[in-house]
């Protein structure tokens, strides 16, 4: 099976866009934690929350379409350099308009971390300091109501994700803010220098 590394270069090599590779690292991480939790295999995991979205760039889907561009495109590249079925599978599920259900942990724990990884980010860069550690659970649920915000986000696959897992909302949210300041550096999210006193 590729390795992590191999993931990382395959990101890099379809995704330029530098806030796309940080997304898909919030998403690794947030994937990874889930996995020690329910007993998932680390790698494979973190895999495939490195890889969702990892041809979404030059293949973005705006027609939704089941059989064509993102995810559908990478999956058969994947396929192709030899990434398990169990990553494919995954990753063609946490797109709703792929006709693929959401079955294993991994095929939920991906959905469920997708968008509120966004999310979480989106919260982060709107605090002074633009850290995720100024992010607290009761002031994302208020910014999840408020639809101005971050409109990108589908609040509604935010709320199924939690549902999907049968974790509490509240929990969710949690969880994924503790995975996110693990590696608060590399998401660009540990913080600004000047903002501190």
């Amino acid at each position: 099976m590729p390795n992590r590394d191999d993931a990382w270069n395959l990101l890099c090599e379809y995704t330029q866009s530098e806030s796309l590779r940080k997304h898909a690292l919030a998403v690794e991480v947030c994937v990874r934690a889930y996995a020690r939790k329910l007993g998932g295999d680390e790698e494979t995991w973190a895999v495939a929350g490195l890889l969702h979205d990892f041809d979404y760039e030059r293949w973005p889907n705006a027609e939704h379409h089941p059989m064509q561009e993102h995810p559908y495109a990478g999956s058969l590249i994947l396929r192709d350099r030899g990434f398990p079925e169990e990553i494919i599978t995954a990753i063609l599920s946490h797109a709703n308009y792929s006709g693929v259900p959401r079955v294993s942990p991994l095929d939920k724990v991906l959905f469920a971390c997708d968008e509120l990884a966004g999310f979480l980010t989106a919260c982060a860069l709107i605090k002074p300091s633009k850290s995720i550690h100024e992010v607290e659970t009761a002031s994302v649920k208020k910014k999840l109501k408020d639809k101005a915000f971050a409109r990108g986000v589908s609040r509604e696959d935010v709320y199924k994700g939690a549902e999907e897992l049968s974790v509490p909302l509240d929990e969710h949210i949690s969880f994924c803010i503790e995975a996110m300041r693990s590696v608060a550096k590399e998401l660009g999210l540990s913080g600004l220098a000047s903002a501190a006193p």
